[in-house]
C-alpha cells in the first residue's frame, strides 16, 4: 500500500511548568547542535578529517556521562538525536548543494524549535491534549482529524510567544485522493491582480504587507525608543512580532484558499515558469514581489494537484504570452511596454486585455506541449 506524508500544525497551550521544560529542551538541542558543529569544524581544521553522524552520536552518549553535562539526560533524548541529524543534513547541503557553511544557533533568537521522533506511541492525541516525551499532556487546539501514524513532531515557539506543534503523519495515499471538476485553466500572475485566468476572471492581490506597513512602522518606531533589555522593550518587540504574524497569516490563508479552489475545479492548470529569485533583484519591485508569494502559491498547486488528480504544467519563461494574439497568433512587439494594458490585434482586429490574453496563450501553449509528449 502506497503511503503519503502530510504535515499538520496546531497551536498548543503549555502551562508554566511545561513552558520551562520546552525551553530547557530547546536549549539542550541548541547546545548539542553548536557543540558538535565546533567538534566537526575543529577536527577538519586540525586533521582534515570529517566527523560522521554516527561518530557524533557516540560522542553524545559519552557527553551525557560527564558530570558537567549530565543535565542533557533530563530532556528528551530523541530531540538531541534530531539536532545531530539537522547538523549532518546542513553539512550534506553545504557539500552537495553548495549552500552556506553551517552556522551556530543563537540563544537570543526569538523563534526557536526542536524536533522529536515518535517512539512507542510516545506522541499521541487523547481528547483535547497531546502527549509529548518528557513534557507530558499539553492542551492542543486540534482543527483537523486524520487517520495515520505520527512519525515525528516539531515543537516551536514563535517570536510573539505562542507555541505550536507540527506533526508529520504517514497515511495511506488512497484515502487522501480526491476528484476534481475536470476544467482547464491558464493563469497569468501579476502585482495588481494576484492572477488573471483564461476564463476572464481577475483575483485581487491582498497585499497584506502594504496594508499593514503603516502599523508595522509605528510599532517599530516605538520599539526603537525603548531601553535595551527592559520590560517595555520586550513588550514592544512582541507587538512588532504580532504584526508580522498577522501579515503572514493573511497571506497563507489567501494562498491556501485560492490554490485549493483552483485544484478542485480543474484537472489541468497552466502557469509560467518564473525566475522569482532573479526578479527580486529589481529593487523597485522586490518588496511587492515578495508580498504576493508566487513561489509558495506554485508550491501549493504542485503538491495539491497530486492529491486531487490534477496536472500543473509550467511553460517556458521566455514565451511571449503577453505579446501574442490568442485568436490569430500575431505577435505584437508594441505590447512589450508594461503600461499597455489593453490592445487591438493589427491583423485580426481582436480586442485584448493584456493579462487575460496572456492566460489564454499560456493555456494553449501548455496543452500543445502536453499533447506533443503523448
Amino acid at each position: 500500500m502506497e503511503t503519503y506524508t502530510l504535515g499538520y500544525k496546531f497551536r498548543i497551550y503549555p502551562n508554566k511548568t511545561q513552558i520551562k521544560l520546552i525551553h530547557r529542551t530547546l536549549g539542550c538541542a541548541r547546545f548539542t547542535y553548536n557543540h558538535f558543529l565546533a567538534v566537526r569544524r575543529d577536527e577538519w581544521k586540525a586533521n582534515h578529517k570529517s566527523v560522521t553522524y554516527g561518530e557524533t552520536s557516540r560522542m553524545l552518549t559519552d557527553l551525557k556521562k560527564r558530570e558537567e553535562t549530565a543535565w542533557l539526560k533530563e530532556i528528551d533524548s530523541m530531540a538531541l538525536q534530531e539536532a545531530l541529524k539537522d547538523l549532518d543534513r546542513a553539512y550534506q547541503n553545504f557539500f552537495k548543494l553548495h549552500t552556506g557553511y553551517p552556522r551556530f544557533k543563537s540563544k537570543h533568537a526569538h523563534q526557536q524549535s526542536y524536533r522529536t521522533r515518535n517512539q512507542g506511541n510516545g506522541i499521541r492525541i487523547e481528547g483535547k491534549r497531546i502527549k509529548l516525551p518528557k513534557i507530558g499532556f499539553v492542551k492542543i487546539k486540534q482543527s483537523r482529524e486524520w487517520d495515520g501514524r505520527v512519525l515525528n513532531a516539531t515543537v516551536s515557539c514563535t517570536a510573539s510567544g505562542k507555541y505550536f506543534i507540527s506533526l508529520c503523519v504517514e497515511m495511506e495515499k488512497e484515502f487522501l485522493l480526491h476528484g476534481n471538476e475536470g476544467g482547464q485553466i491558464g493563469l497569468d500572475v501579476g502585482l495588481k491582480f494576484f492572477y488573471s485566468d483564461s476564463n476572464g476572471k481577475d483575483v485581487a492581490n491582498p497585499t497584506p504587507l502594504r496594508k499593514l506597513e503603516r502599523k508595522l512602522r509605528r510599532e517599530q518606531r516605538r520599539l526603537s525608543r525603548k531601553m535595551p533589555r527592559s520590560r517595555n522593550r520586550e513588550k514592544a518587540r512582541i507587538r512588532v512580532a504580532r504584526v508580522h504574524e498577522r501579515i503572514t497569516n493573511i497571506r497563507k490563508d489567501f494562498l491556501h484558499q485560492h490554490s485549493t479552489e483552483l485544484i478542485r475545479q480543474n484537472r489541468f492548470i497552466a502557469v509560467e515558469h518564473l525566475n522569482i529569485k532573479g526578479m527580486l533583484k529589481n529593487h523597485r519591485l522586490a518588496k511587492a514581489i515578495s508580498d504576493v508569494s508566487w513561489g509558495e502559491f506554485f508550491r501549493q498547486l504542485s503538491y495539491k494537484s497530486e492529491l486531487y488528480g490534477a496536472k500543473l504544467h509550467k511553460i517556458d519563461t521566455f514565451y511571449p504570452s503577453s505579446q501574442t494574439c490568442s485568436v490569430c497568433g500575431y505577435q505584437n512587439p508594441l505590447t512589450k511596454n508594461l503600461a499597455v494594458r489593453e490592445w487591438t490585434c493589427p491583423q485580426c482586429g481582436s480586442q485584448h486585455k493584456r493579462d487575460h490574453n496572456a492566460a489564454k496563450n499560456i493555456l494553449a501553449r501548455a496543452l500543445a506541449e502536453e499533447a506533443s509528449t503523448i
